[in-house]
């Protein structure tokens, strides 16, 4: 987390100043309890979260589908072997210093979570998190083991503040690996790097133990959050709004991750008033109110210090029905996918969020912060919940596939989580792994044991299944009696088979047609072909009475496709399919492509970029293009330059400038968008009648129409 000061690189800073008193009040205070809404119900027992009514798609437990062989499953597995070996000790290590507990002679984790860093302890939260998601996927003994170990001693930790810490802590609830200073002088408006962002530490924390109650069934865990909950209301819930409000604004050192996310999730499960009234606390009101009317104000805003407050915008939304909650939350994801999104699904630059549309202007080694894309899935994630909008799933796909899967090096390793931080879209740029310790070592450490999270949702009447990823997987609804096998070689291109294993009734089968599959997408029940309708970028319906041994196969072929910059079109990505294609050079300055030259009528970059000679790499210019997924640390160009400076077909050049409308497109980007052509014939009347169209809009002279429309008489495209 970087400007004006590295949170990257400055992995140790001195520790904060002096403690400061709260400022007085002189107003009343933002959220007190007693403004809360109706408290939900209760619940002392271990389990997942309660589904709010407001959810028209309902997401499956985590350990309701597992994972088959490929690419996905061999990530993971190399992420278990870190969560299975790494010692526990050294998690706590800051939590029992801090505690005045016995370390048992273990060495914090580095990076920033280090005995002396002011953000130690967010590390621990993600670890929690790690364990729990592992065991609910394989439900190892060993993991269950850990982790509650891990709950065990951070409740000693918090009992042993509470009764003798020094300082003493506020409230007995308190449970942080350093002392409460940092919250206090946050409240007196101390910067960043004095202090770091004391609730955004609270958050992982918090997250982590709820996430070991309703993943792993440790009921301590909920009861440590509770107890932190309560101790968040009992320090923010008397403080003005105005107070609160200077406080989140604060670069940094306001940065308070998903807080009201985690509160309003412990609400669910407490039904405790003060929870819900401790969430509104984070209310972040100019930013909230901004994009609730959908005005962008995100330039020059830290992308991973916002992104997560609108999840927790989300949640209170379910649990207060306040539209403007909603309403800034779809408008700022928007914002960041429309208008600031790489190719590869990520955001920001040196952590930060730039002009809407600066995506060639800002490409260089510090792009897409790794956890920001992590959150920007979470608010996609909760968004389809609320709203089943094909493109959400769209998104999710691209980011999943093209960030998270390459951010985890293909490499076995017990001591690291061997994931990115910034993943760079400039010429020539390489991966950088390791990251224990820092943010985006803990949301990778829990980014690569959830990848069936989103895979299959279900409508709340349970009577429509949502395919929205096609990742080799098995799903089981209890519910309703189906276990689902799904093969599939994905992200490589073939065909996905569904295969009804247990179970029988009536179900709406919704298998989502990627925005990408422009090649055709058939579908066969048993053999045979369905005759519905599939337009990319929505849910294609199948609903029947389903019987064990149905086999629903799905084809979808890849196609090669450039996607431009949105300030410079000539600068370009190339996909196959769903994944990005990387130029393997160490060059430091944009390649130079150009296509068209080689098309024929098809009009297909199949005609310009050719297969590598295995899997989903190809050639071009004489350079390897391969698939970003592959988690390796070679020099890669995701953008290079297109440069089509004349009006060529095939061999055949009118040496009239390929000029461009004030949109970028050119005379040749604009001809074979219209492509396949069926015969020359349509070829030369589609360049004539361009051709004109150039000429009305002064793009043309006489002259150059005339010899463009020569150059495509005399071209032969037929090979």
């Amino acid at each position: 987390m970087s400007h004006p000061t590295s949170r990257r690189h400055a992995l140790r800073l001195a520790a904060g100043a002096a403690a400061a008193a709260p400022l007085a009040t002189a107003v009343p205070p933002a959220y007190a309890a007693d403004t809360a809404p109706a408290a939900a119900s209760s619940r002392t027992t271990a389990g997942p979260l309660p589904v709010p009514d407001t959810w028209s798609i309902r997401p499956f437990p985590l350990d309701g589908v597992t994972l088959g062989d490929g690419v996905f499953r061999r990530k993971r597995d190399l992420m278990l072997g870190y969560a299975r070996s790494y010692p526990a000790d050294r998690i706590l290590a800051v939590f029992r210093a801090n505690a005045g507990l016995d370390t048992r002679g273990a060495r914090p984790p580095g990076g920033w979570e280090t005995s002396d860093g002011n953000l130690r302890g967010h590390y621990g939260g993600h670890f929690l998190t790690l364990i729990a998601q592992a065991y609910a996927d394989t439900r190892e003994a060993a993991l269950k083991t850990k982790l509650d170990y891990l709950v065990g001693a951070l409740g000693e930790c918090q009992k042993a503040l509470a009764d003798h810490g020094s300082p003493k802590p506020s409230h007995p609830g308190y449970l942080a690996a350093y002392p409460e200073t940092q919250f206090i002088l946050l409240e007196s408006y101390t910067t960043y790097p004095t202090i770091w962002a004391p609730y955004y530490t609270c958050h992982k924390i918090m997250r982590g133990l709820l996430d070991a109650h309703t993943l792993g069934g440790n009921q301590q865990a909920l009861q440590i959050a509770s107890g932190m909950g309560d101790w968040v209301h009992s320090r923010l819930g008397q403080l003005p709004a105005a107070q609160l409000e200077r406080m989140w604004s604060i670069y940094i050192a306001g940065e308070y991750g998903g807080m009201n996310e985690v509160l309003a999730d412990l609400y669910a499960l407490t039904g405790r008033a003060e929870h819900l009234a401790a969430a509104r606390c984070f209310d972040n009101t100019a930013l909230l109110k901004a994009c609730a009317e959908n005005r962008d104000i995100l330039e020059g805003r830290h992308a991973n210090q916002h992104i997560p407050q609108f999840t927790g915008y989300l949640r209170l939304f379910d649990h207060t029905a306040q539209q403007e909650y909603s309403s800034a939350a779809r408008n700022f994801w928007g914002m960041v996918t429309g208008s600031r999104m790489y190719s590869l699904g990520g955001t920001g630059q040196g952590e930060m969020f730039r002009a809407r549309g600066a995506i060639a202007a800002t490409l260089d080694d510090k792009n897409a912060e790794t956890c920001a894309t992590y959150n920007m899935l979470k608010l996609t994630r909760q968004l389809f919940f609320h709203q089943p909008d094909p493109a959400y799933m769209d998104y999710y796909e691209r980011g999943l596939t093209n960030h998270i899967l390459a951010s985890r090096r293909d490499a076995a390793a017990t001591d690291s989580p061997e994931v990115t931080y910034f993943v760079g879209m400039g010429p020539g740029v390489r991966r950088e792994f390791d990251n224990t310790g820092t943010c985006c070592g803990g949301t990778g450490m829990e980014n690569h044991t959830k990848y069936q999270d989103s895979v299959y949702f279900r409508s709340a009447d349970g009577n429509a299944l949502y395919v929205n990823l096609y990742l080799a997987s098995t799903l089981r609804w209890p519910e309703r009696g189906f276990v689902i096998e799904q093969s599939s070689d994905f992200p490589a291109e073939g065909v996905r088979t569904l295969t009804f294993r247990e179970g029988s009734g009536r179900l709406d089968l919704r298998l989502r047609v990627p925005a990408w599959a422009t090649a055709g997408f058939t579908i066969t029940v048993n053999g045979v072909r369905q005759r519905a309708e599939a337009e990319p970028g929505s849910y294609l319906s199948l609903s029947r009475d389903w019987r064990p041994g149905d086999r629903v196969r799905i084809s979808a072929p890849y196609s090669l496709r450039v996607e431009r910059a949105l300030d410079d079109p000539t600068v370009q990505s190339v996909f196959y399919g769903p994944v990005l294609l990387t130029a393997q050079s160490q060059e430091t300055q944009f390649r130079v492509f150009s296509f068209y030259k080689n098309f024929t009528l098809r009009g297909d970059l199949a005609d310009a970029i050719k297969p590598g000679g295995r899997p989903m790499y190809f050639t071009t210019h004489g350079l390897t293009l391969a698939p970003f997924y592959v988690g390796d640390e070679a020099p890669y160009h995701a953008y290079f330059k297109r440069s089509e400076p004349t009006v060529v077909f095939g061999t055949t050049d009118s040496r009239v400038p390929n000029r461009a409308r004030g949109n970028g497109l050119t005379f040749l980007d604009v001809l074979w968008a219209q492509a396949p052509f069926a015969t020359s014939g349509s070829f030369v009347q589609a360049v004539r009648t361009l051709a004109d169209t150039w000429l009305s809009e002064g793009l043309f002279s006489r002259a150059e129409r005339d010899s463009v429309v020569a150059a495509a008489v005399g071209a032969d495209l037929r090979h």
